[in-house]
C-alpha cells in the first residue's frame, strides 16, 4: 500500500469524505435496531406516543443511511477512479524511460497486463477499501457491543459463531491466494498468445496453422479456466458454511429465548435486535473475508506493478540541451552481448566513419549488423569500449542531444494511428507541409501521399493496414529524415522497394542529406555499392573493410555473397 499513499494524498478531501460518510452510514445501520427494540417495547406496553416518536427517528436514520451510502459511494469510485488513472499514467511514464533492454526483460504483453489488468485489480479494490475498510471493523466492534448489552446472556453464541467463520475463512484464503497469482499469470499467458497470433495472422494462414493456434490458445484459456474454478470451488464451498453457521447461532439463540421467556419477558421485544446484530456481525466478517480475498489478488498485481515502478532504467544519460553534434562514428574495441546470451553478439569492433558518408554494412544473417547500429542508436550500451559520435561517447551525450543526432529507420516499419502528419510530427513537432513534403520527396512518397484526398491529413490505421509493405516503408524513411539528422540508419529499410524506388531514394538522400552520415545495412549488395566504405561482419566480427572494388579484391565472405547474388540476379534474367 505504501506505493499508493502518494495518490491518496492528492485526493485527500475526497478521501475524507468518503470516510467520513461511512462513519454514518455505520451509525445508521447500528442504531437501527436498538430503536426496533425500543419501539417493540413500546408496542408491548401499548405506548403509542413512544410507537410514533421513535418511528420518525428510525425513518429519519434510514434516510441518513441512504444518503450517506451515496455519498460514500460517489466519493468512493471519485477516489478509486482517480488513484488508478494517475497510476496507470505513472506506469506508463516509467514504461518510456525504461531502456530498451528493460522493456524486453519484461516483454510488451507483460507490460500492456500490468497497465491494464493489474490496474483495474487496484482500482477495485481501492473502490472496495473504502467502502468497506472503515465500515467493517466499526460494524462489527458495534454490532458486538450492542448485542452484547442486548441479551448478555448470549455472548458466547457470538463467540462461537466468530470462532468457526475465522476458522473457515483463514483456511480458505490460504488455499485462494496462491490461485490469485496463477490467475494472473495465466491472463498474462493467453494475451502473449492471442497477441501473437493476431500481428502474425499472415503467417499463420499462410502456413495453414490455424488449428494448432487454436490449440495453442485453448491450452493456456483451459489453464486459466482451471484455475479460476478451483477459486469458484472454494467459494462455493464458503457461502454454505458461513450461512450454515449463522444460521445455527440465529437458531440457537431463538431457541434459548424460547425456553426462558417466562423469567425473562423482555427478551421477546429483544430478541429481534440482538438477531439483527447477530447478522450485522455475521456479513462484517464475511465481507471482510471477501475484501482480503480480493485485496491478496489486488496485492499480488499491486507488486507487479510497483516491480516496474521500482526498477531503474539499466541506461542514464546526462544532462544537457538537445543540439545535434557533427556525425562522425567512431567504434573502439566495442564488444557486447545481449542479456541472458553466454556468447558476445559483437566482438572487438573498431572502425570509423567520416562525418557526411556513406557506410555500407553487410554479413549473414545473425553476423551483428542491426546490433552495431542498435549501438550507434544506444538502444544499448556495449559491454566494453567505445561507442563515439561527433567524438563524443554516447554515454556522454544527453539524450535529446543524440535523438536529435541519429534517425534510425527500421526494416519492420513501426507507423502509429493517427495521421500521416502526426507521425511526421513525432520527429519534428514544428513540421511545416513544406518540410512534409520536402522529407517525402526524398522517400519517393510523395507520388502516394498526394494523390490521397487529404495528402498528408490522410488517416494511418492501427498498425497502419491501409498502406503496403512498401508504402509503409516509404513512410518510415519519410519519418527518418524530415529532422534533417547528423547520421540516418537505414536498417534494411528499403526491401520492401522496387529497384527504381530504391535507386531513386539512393539518388536523393546523395542530393538532399550531403552532410549527413548514412549507415546503410543490407542483404543486397546492390543497396550499398557506392558506399564510401563496407564493413563486412562474420560472427560479430570485422571480416573485411573497404570499398566495393577493394573487397571485391582482399574479402573472401564480400565475393561469396557478390558472387551468390550475382548467380541468382542471372537465373532470374534467365
Amino acid at each position: 500500500m505504501k506505493i499508493l499513499m502518494p495518490y491518496f494524498k492528492r485526493y485527500r478531501v475526497d478521501v475524507w469524505i468518503a470516510m467520513l460518510s461511512v462513519i454514518a452510514l455505520v451509525f445508521a445501520t447500528l442504531w437501527q435496531p436498538r430503536l426496533l427494540q425500543v419501539i417493540m417495547t413500546a408496542i408491548i406496553n401499548n405506548d403509542q406516543d413512544t410507537v410514533l416518536r421513535e418511528g420518525v427517528f428510525l425513518l429519519g436514520l434510514a434516510v441518513l443511511g441512504i444518503i450517506s451510502g451515496i455519498i460514500n459511494t460517489i466519493y468512493s469510485a471519485k477516489v478509486a477512479l482517480g488513484v488508478a488513472t494517475d497510476l496507470r499514467a505513472d506506469l506508463y511514464a516509467k514504461v518510456q524511460s525504461l531502456a530498451y533492454a528493460d522493456v524486453e526483460k519484461f516483454s510488451p504483453s507483460n507490460l500492456v497486463v500490468r497497465m491494464t489488468n493489474d490496474i483495474n485489480q487496484v482500482q477495485q479494490i481501492v473502490m472496495a477499501g473504502f467502502q468497506q475498510i472503515t465500515r467493517i471493523p466499526l460494524l462489527f466492534i458495534g454490532a458486538l457491543l450492542l448485542a452484547v448489552i442486548t441479551m448478555p446472556e448470549q455472548w458466547w453464541i457470538i463467540v462461537v459463531m466468530m470462532a468457526v467463520i475465522l476458522i473457515v475463512a483463514l483456511f480458505a484464503v490460504r488455499r485462494m491466494t496462491k490461485y490469485f497469482a496463477e490467475t494472473q499469470q495465466d491472463i498474462e499467458n493467453v494475451n502473449t498468445v492471442a497477441r501473437e497470433n493476431l500481428m502474425g495472422i499472415r503467417v499463420v494462414k499462410s502456413f495453414v496453422q490455424e488449428t494448432n493456434e487454436i490449440k495453442k490458445f485453448a491450452k493456456e484459456s483451459d489453464q486459466l479456466t482451471a484455475v479460476t474454478a478451483k477459486i469458484g470451488y472454494w467459494f462455493a464451498i464458503l457461502m454454505p458454511a458461513f450461512f450454515l453457521t449463522a444460521n445455527v447461532a440465529v437458531g440457537a439463540s431463538v431457541y434459548i429465548v424460547g425456553q426462558n421467556i417466562t423469567t425473562h419477558p423482555a427478551y421477546l421485544a429483544a430478541i429481534t435486535s440482538f438477531i439483527s446484530y447477530l447478522m450485522q456481525m455475521f456479513f462484517a466478517v464475511i465481507n471482510g473475508g471477501f475484501l482480503m480475498t480480493f485485496a491478496s489478488r489486488a496485492f499480488i498485481s499491486l507488486g507487479r506493478i510497483n516491480e516496474v515502478m521500482d526498477t531503474e532504467p539499466s541506461m542514464s544519460y546526462v544532462e544537457g540541451d538537445e543540439a545535434p553534434v557533427h556525425g562522425a562514428i567512431q567504434f573502439d574495441h566495442v564488444t557486447f552481448t545481449y542479456p541472458g546470451d553466454d556468447q558476445p553478439t559483437l566482438k572487438d569492433v573498431t572502425f570509423t566513419v567520416q562525418a557526411g558518408s556513406m557506410l555500407g554494412i553487410v554479413g549473414a544473417t545473425g553476423s551483428g549488423k542491426t546490433t552495431l547500429a542498435q549501438l550507434i542508436a544506444r538502444l544499448y550500451d556495449p559491454d566494453s569500449g567505445q561507442v563515439l559520435i561527433g567524438g563524443i561517447d554516447v554515454r556522454d551525450l544527453p539524450e535529446k542531444s543524440l535523438r536529435a543526432t541519429v534517425a534510425y529507420v527500421l526494416q519492420r516499419s513501426t507507423l502509429f494511428s493517427g495521421t500521416i502528419a502526426e507521425n511526421l510530427r513525432q520527429v519534428k513537432p514544428d513540421a511545416k507541409p513544406q518540410h512534409m513534403q520536402w522529407a517525402a520527396n526524398i522517400a519517393q512518397s510523395a507520388e502516394f501521399i498526394e494523390r490521397l484526398p487529404q495528402t498528408y491529413d490522410a488517416p494511418v490505421e492501427e498498425r497502419s493496414q491501409n498502406f503496403s509493405g512498401g508504402q509503409k516503408q516509404r513512410l518510415a524513411i519519410t519519418r527518418g529524415v524530415i529532422a534533417n539528422p547528423e547520421i540516418l540508419i537505414l536498417d534494411d529499410a528499403t526491401s520492401a522497394l522496387d529497384a527504381r524506388s530504391e535507386k531513386l531514394v539512393q539518388e536523393a538522400l546523395d542530393r538532399e542529406l550531403r552532410t549527413t552520415t548514412t549507415v546503410v545495412i543490407a542483404e543486397k549488395i546492390a543497396s550499398i555499392i557506392r558506399a564510401d566504405q563496407i564493413l563486412v561482419l562474420d560472427n560479430g566480427q570485422i571480416a573485411g573493410v573497404g570499398t566495393h572494388r577493394e573487397l571485391l579484391q582482399t574479402s573472401p565472405i564480400y565475393q561469396a555473397i557478390y558472387q551468390t547474388q550475382k548467380a541468382r540476379e542471372e537465373g532470374l534474367h534467365d
